[in-house]
């Protein structure tokens, strides 16, 4: 097999796909096009709500930013995705047609509620999306017996609690502040990184000619079991040396994971080492979040480490190359995709490495990143609309 992926030309004609309206046959379809659009426009949205044009909404500044990056733009991907993987898994149908159109408009509805004054009616809805996702997992999980994945159902559930407990401390339900909720969301959407990214990136790594990405059983236990350590330490609320020393031994086995699957042999493969590169965030992460705790950087570095470098980086890459696959069409990064996975991982690097090296310059970072993400992703919707929105290209379901 060639070690190379070849880049499309841009100009090349590519083959009339079959006539066909296709959104609703497969999660990944709606979820991918609504969070692609919606993350290249809350840039807009956050600027309106500063400029007072959105009056009082219910979420308002960092908080509305953190709930809508994470059950807004991340939890769609990760919905799209589990219906789309979980009906290979399971051998059965995930929501399709009426069921998914009814999710993607609870979606919506969640994004709009919470920019106005209608606190209880977002908190429903944005609690509901995860739960009903969950619901519709379980359904082919347990007819299939597939016990390997019931995991999954577990984490949305755990979202659910998440996002509930946010609308809780913002209606003042809970003393509790709503920043635990938050936390603990970005924990679990770290755990399912890590699971996905141990089965899937050493898998497309070795199919590299000369590849040969490799696990080790204790490291595998290791990085997953420190992770979940990590999250069980914030549901509690540790912190100090504690906190410090577990962040550092996640981070020293999430690199060692991730340097057996040899990175350094993917850059001719745009499709994979744009997978690399997010992942490496990860270990950046838990690295910045020790130093957070001991307060030699800004916390805020590492939770954009997090959001903006792993999970941009990993869902950019897996949006196109699933897309690709589950429309029938050649796992090809075209330019069009590799000016995406280099906007996201722009936006990751001047968010990140700005602020750590030029803290007065923070203004200007946080607005260059803004604006290579929105390019980034607004480049996926627009490329992709037409993939997404089409049946498959060699006529099967999907």
């Amino acid at each position: 097999m060639s070690p190379f992926i070849p880049i499309q030309h841009p100009c090349a004609a590519p083959a009339a796909p079959p006539p066909g309206f296709a959104l609703w046959q497969l999660g990944f379809r709606p979820f991918y096009l609504l969070a692609s659009v919606f993350s290249a426009l809350s840039i807009g949205l956050w600027a309106l709500q500063f400029s007072g044009w959105l009056g009082t909404p219910y979420l308002a500044g960092p908080m509305w930013h953190a709930h809508e990056m994470l059950f807004g733009f991340t939890l769609a991907v990760v919905v799209g995705f589990l219906f789309t993987a979980g009906r290979n898994w399971s051998g059965r149908p995930t929501p399709t047609g009426a069921a998914l159109m009814a999710l993607a408009a609870l979606w919506v509805a969640g994004r709009v509620l919470v920019l106005t004054p209608y606190g209880w009616a977002a908190a429903v809805v944005n609690v509901a999306f995860p739960l009903a996702a969950a619901i519709g997992l379980a359904i082919p999980f347990i007819a299939a017996r597939n016990k390997r994945n019931y995991f999954f159902v577990a984490l949305l559930l755990l979202m659910a609690l998440a996002v509930l407990g946010v609308h809780l401390a913002q209606l003042g339900v809970t003393q509790l502040p709503g920043w635990v909720g938050i936390q603990v969301a970005l924990d679990v959407v770290l755990f399912i990184m890590a699971v996905m990214g141990g089965r899937v990136i050493p898998m497309f790594t070795n199919a590299i000619a000369g590849a040969s990405a490799t696990k080790r059983p204790w490291l595998e236990k290791a990085a997953l079991g420190s992770t979940l350590a990590l999250l069980l330490a914030d549901v509690l609320q540790l912190h100090g040396a504690a906190l410090v020393a577990l962040a550092g031994l996640c981070a020293a086995a999430h690199l060692a994971r991730w340097a057996l699957w040899q990175p350094w042999k993917t850059w001719r493969t745009p499709l994979v080492w744009v997978l690399h590169v997010a992942y490496f965030w990860i270990p950046a992460h838990l690295a910045l979040r020790g130093l957070g705790e001991m307060g030699l950087v800004s916390p805020s570095l590492a939770i954009h480490a997090l959001t903006v470098g792993a999970i941009g980086g990993l869902i950019i890459g897996m949006m196109t190359r699933t897309a690709l696959g589950h429309t029938g069409r050649r796992l090809t990064a075209s330019r069009a995709d590799v000016a995406c996975y280099l906007l996201v991982l722009a936006a990751a690097l001047v968010r990140v490495a700005v602020p750590l090296v030029a803290p007065a310059q923070i203004v200007h970072a946080v607005l260059g990143s803004a604006a290579l993400w929105s390019a980034g992703f607004a480049l996926y919707a627009v490329t992709y609309w037409p993939v997404l929105t089409r049946v498959r290209s060699d006529g099967k379901p999907g």
